[in-house]
Parts: C-alpha cells; structure tokens; sequence
C-alpha cells in the first residue's frame, strides 16, 4: 500500500503536470486543489524538489513547478522517493536487499522467486506509466462521466 506521502506526491505532481510549461504555482493552491494539508504538502514538495523532480521560485510569482515533462516523470521513481523499495519482502528488492530472518536458503526459496516476479511485474508497470498517463486517464473519465 501507497504511503500518505507517496499519494499526496502523485496528487500534487499531477496537478502541476496538468499546469506544466505554465510558471510556479503556489503551495496553497496545490493544496486547497488537491486537499492536501498544507504543511504535509511543504514537506513533500521539499523532497520532490531535492530529488530533482520539481523546481521552485521564490518571491512574486513563484511556487513550484514540474522539471520534466510530465511524459518524463515515472511512477515508480516518485513512490521510491517517499516509500523505498517497491516490492512485499526485502529479499526481492535491488537497492534494498535483506534476506529474510526466516530464510533457509534464498537461492532455493520458493516464496522469494514467485514474491520477486510480483515485484517484477509491478515495477515495469510503474515504470512505463508516468504523470501523463494519469493526467490522460483522468481527462477520459471526466469526459465519459460528462457524458452520462
């Protein structure tokens, strides 16, 4: 399961994704938009920025404002930021390798390979799928829930 943090940052990315190439916009209307409370929101952006996924302007007319094209944004980069490893047990995760307390042998475990091609599956998906495709998939269903 995603982290309170790990979701506010793909709440808040999205909309600045859906304002990007527009200039800084302000925390408070990130927040009020997203209702995302403020200060949890300051220190989210904080991270993002210092991971290089968002800029920041100081001053009249500042805020914050996406880096890359939201195209160029991936989910599995941004849940790392906040949550670390993407998988359900540390033996299956790259940068965060544990074996199992528990564990025999992690070369003949059954549950590591089969929790480790889960883990696999995931992580490519997050990996294709970025900013864009949310901002996209929320385009389409507000125009068919118009429709209705």
């Amino acid at each position: 399961m995603l982290s309170k943090k790990a979701k506010y940052s793909l709440n808040a990315l999205s909309f600045l994704g859906k304002r990007y190439g527009d200039g800084p916009v302000l925390i408070t209307e990130i927040a009020e938009e997203e209702n995302i409370p403020r200060k949890f929101l300051e220190a989210i952006l904080l991270e993002l920025k210092k991971n290089g996924v968002l800029g920041s302007k100081m001053g009249k007319g500042g805020g914050y404002y996406l880096l890359k094209n939201p195209e160029d944004v991936n989910l599995a980069d941004v849940i790392r930021i906040f949550d670390g490893a993407i998988g359900l047990l540390p033996c299956v995760t790259h940068k965060y390798f544990e074996p199992c307390e528990e564990c025999h042998d992690i070369e003949t475990c059954g549950i590591r390979f089969v929790l480790k091609e889960v883990r696999d599956i995931t992580v490519n998906a997050l990996k294709d799928r970025t900013l864009a495709d949310i901002i996209a998939e929320e385009k389409k269903r507000t125009r068919r829930k118009k429709r209705s």
